[in-house]
Parts: C-alpha cells; structure tokens; sequence
C-alpha cells in the first residue's frame, strides 16, 4: 500500500456551458501537473456507454493522484487554483458550474 491520495473532483456545467467549463477545467491540468506530489491530473468527461448507462449530472470529472495528503493540501492552496474556484465555482455572477463534488480517498488499510 501507499499514501498516495486519489481525488474525484466532479463538476456540473451550468446549462450551455458544458465546453466552457471543461476548457477552463483543461487549462489547469499543466499546471497542476507542475506541482511537487503531483502524480495524475486529468479532466475527463462522461460517456455513453451500454455498460455504463447512469448518467450522472457531474458531466465532467477530475481524476487526480498526489503523492502525500500534504501535496494535495498544498495544490488546494494555490492561488491559481483559489482564483478559479471563486470565479467559476462560488460566485452566482461568473459561476459556470452548477455544483461540484470533491471526494479523497487512499488505498492504505
């Protein structure tokens, strides 16, 4: 086992800024990619599939992997990153996400 940590940061476009909010989403990837612990980061989006068939209203999902719990908390403190979710997530004015869903979780025993 390891102490990496697996994040599921989920992400539901507001209605007709489903390609908006994944560009911006995008954007952040090489970034993050940057930071110390970063070992994934990857914006992805969901699909239609017969053996996937629940679709789900978080349409477009981060799968993250950092290297310690510290080097995700020091990702979440980044500027660029607290810049983003205040403009895009929190604020009613420029908010083109209708809701966001952050989940951790570790393969430790």
């Amino acid at each position: 086992m390891t102490s990496r940590i697996y994040c599921i940061a989920e992400f539901e476009p507001k209605l007709g800024h489903e390609q908006e909010l994944f560009e911006k989403l995008t954007s952040l990837e090489p970034l993050a990619l940057r930071e110390d612990g970063c070992v994934r980061y990857r914006v992805t989006r969901q699909i239609k599939h017969p053996q996937a068939p629940q679709e789900s209203k978080f349409s477009i999902v981060f799968n993250e992997e950092w290297a310690s719990i510290e080097a995700f908390e020091a990702h979440c403190a980044q500027q660029y990153l607290v810049d983003f979710f205040e403009r895009y997530v929190g604020n009613p004015e420029t908010s083109i996400a209708a809701d966001c869903n952050v989940r951790l979780f570790s393969d430790e025993v």
